[in-house]
């Protein structure tokens, strides 16, 4: 067997496998819209979701990024404190395969999954008095880690899926296996 031929075998297990990632994510999240610059052709199927995301084709958003932390610093809340670490839509805070991010609901609805340069897979999961228009906080564990690690940056990120306004903890589980099924992966973030 050729490399080439092994590779192309390797890659269309890759697309069967991210095709059946898609469909277990219809099962569970509820519908969302597509992302502006989807085909209206292929709006809404899991077989499509998994073709735009091996082909690269997603919105891009340019935005100002900032970080906060669960803390007082951020939220005005204490360890102890009702709410604390628990964003708008319910979900806790987190850092991980996909982190939980600030928006502005007009502009990216709750469990709306972005890649950000730099940063990762996030879902909006939370919102912000601050966080208005074209703008997203980052969470991170600490304050240290938001200034050291990010600070302020305008940043072109992906929209890889529209959120339908909920989310929760279980959806935010399946996102995470998604992504590391790598279905969510655009071709351009593979390669580098």
């Amino acid at each position: 067997m050729s490399t080439a031929s092994g590779l192309s075998r390797c890659r269309s297990a890759a697309l069967r496998l991210a095709a059946a990632a898609a469909v277990a994510i219809a099962v569970v999240c509820a519908p969302v819209a597509p992302a502006a610059s989807a085909p209206a052709s292929s709006a809404g199927t899991a077989d499509s979701e998994a073709g735009d995301a091996e082909a690269g084709r997603f919105e891009s958003v340019v935005v100002t990024a900032t970080g906060y932390t669960a803390g007082v610093e951020s939220t005005g809340k204490r360890p102890g404190q009702r709410g604390y670490g628990i964003t708008y839509s319910g979900v806790k805070v987190r850092r991980g395969i996909v982190s939980t991010i600030a928006a502005d609901p007009k502009v990216f609805p709750i469990g709306t999954l972005l890649y950000i340069p730099g940063y990762g897979y996030g879902v909006v999961a939370d919102t912000g008095k601050a966080i208005k228009g074209h703008r997203i906080d980052l969470y991170f564990e600490t304050p240290s880690q938001v200034f050291s690690e990010w600070g302020k940056r305008t940043v072109k990120v992906e929209v890889l899926k529209r959120g339908s306004g909920k989310l929760t903890e279980a959806q935010l589980a399946e996102l995470g296996r998604a992504v590391s099924a790598g279905q969510w992966i655009p071709v351009a973030k593979r390669e580098t």
